[in-house]
């Protein structure tokens, strides 16, 4: 069992039947707490530990281990980025995210990713041991607070439903960068219509401005464009070209 890390130069002896664990997180205190948890259970054994999100990806890869508890905010690679590269490169190892970023973004990347439990590190013992459990059986673990924040995720996703297929194509092309005139002229309707689709669009998905709109549409995958515009011309609407470019920016990062 565990009361220290048995990680080896090379693949370690497996323990028939004890479930194999490493654990990654940029804070040496956190590392330190989870193996002491690990060990108060007697249940599992610690084959590895990493601090940065390259170490994390190596020693999953080859120390193979049944789980992962993953800390999403690691250096030099994020945690988020470490599970879309284990997907292909470690499959068979199952993911909890242990953490204390509670961005909605980062829970819907992950589970998209096939992350199974997401444990926020402000949330008791208990909750995380029930978590690794519960992953290590296969089945996906998330805490009552953490359930909520994905009904009220699905619900605003679902917003991209309720646009008709028109308002598909103006969001596309607004997108892309195309001005109210331009985008009349390629769907062949007039500005006047172009506009009233522009603010039925602003109404039903909630958001204020042109600039919302475009971090809106990409970063939730309405639209799907091969880059960002640098600028996006907005006529007779009170956004400014420099906001349009601020938020293009910040939706070619996410």
């Amino acid at each position: 069992m565990v009361g220290s890390t048995t990680e080896e130069s090379h693949t370690p002896e497996v323990k028939m039947g004890t479930p194999r664990i490493v654990i990654a997180d940029d804070h040496e205190i956190t590392r330190i707490g989870l193996k002491s948890i690990l060990a108060s259970t007697g249940l599992y054994e610690l084959c590895g530990e990493a601090g940065d999100g390259h170490e994390t990806l190596e020693k999953t890869c080859r120390l193979r281990p049944d789980l992962l508890v993953l800390d999403v905010g690691l250096p030099l690679l994020n945690g988020v980025e470490v599970a879309r590269r284990l997907e292909s490169e470690s499959p068979r190892t199952s993911i909890l995210v242990f953490t204390e970023i509670e961005s909605d973004r980062v829970m819907l990347d992950a589970f998209r990713l096939g992350v199974k439990g997401f444990v926020v590190k402000s949330e008791s013992v208990s909750d995380l041991l029930a978590g690794i459990d519960t992953v290590l059986r296969g089945k996906t673990f998330f805490t009552p607070r953490i359930g909520k924040v994905l009904l009220n995720l699905t619900k605003q996703f679902g917003r991209a439903e309720v646009l008709s297929s028109r308002e598909k194509e103006v969001v596309q092309l607004v997108a892309e960068g195309s001005c109210t005139k331009d985008v009349a002229r390629k769907l062949a309707l007039s500005v006047k219509t172009v506009e009233t689709h522009r603010s039925n669009i602003l109404r039903k998905l909630h958001v204020r401005s042109i600039a919302e709109l475009i971090l809106y549409a990409v970063r939730n995958e309405i639209v799907c464009i091969e880059r960002i515009p640098e600028k996006v011309h907005i006529m007779q609407f009170p956004t400014t070209d420099s906001s349009v470019s601020q938020a293009s920016s910040q939706a070619a990062a996410a």
